[in-house]
């Protein structure tokens, strides 16, 4: 039998991956990038936010809060959690009084943030096709 590196084994663990099998782990990441606050984040520290100006940041918390309209601070604080613990956020703690944090997005983030512009541009772009296809749908189903 031949050994595997480690490198090997977890390319074949990899290559196995397959979002289609209900035990299959990237399910939870599908899951977690599905989200629209996890898109909305990742749009904001990428620069998108109204009052970004286009360019890549770090934003403190009450930034992120004021460009996410809508977003509960209980919300907020769980997807900037989980972005960091999934290695797609960075968080900086600054000991100032008081303490600064800031959020940037990280190498891992900004490869994702690239699908997720795509996405939130896409909705955004045929929110009036999907409003008419659902008033017909709607007038049709006698909902």
């Amino acid at each position: 039998m031949a050994t595997r590196t480690a490198d090997e084994a977890r390319q074949e663990a990899k290559d196995a991956y397959n979002a289609f099998l209900a035990m299959c782990p990237s399910r939870q990441l599908l899951d977690r990038v599905a989200d629209k606050w996890v898109v909305l984040v990742l749009c904001a520290l990428a620069g998108e936010g109204a009052d970004a100006g286009g360019r890549p940041s770090s934003l403190r918390y009450s930034e992120l809060s004021r460009l996410i309209a809508g977003v509960s601070q209980k919300m907020l604080t769980q997807t900037l959690r989980a972005l960091e613990r999934d290695g797609l956020v960075s968080r900086t703690v600054t000991p100032t009084v008081p303490v600064t944090v800031d959020y940037a997005l990280t190498d891992l983030g900004s490869s994702l943030y690239r699908t997720t512009r795509q996405l939130r541009a896409w909705a955004q772009d045929n929110m009036d096709a999907v409003r008419a296809n659902r008033a017909r749908y709607d007038a049709r189903s006698g909902d």
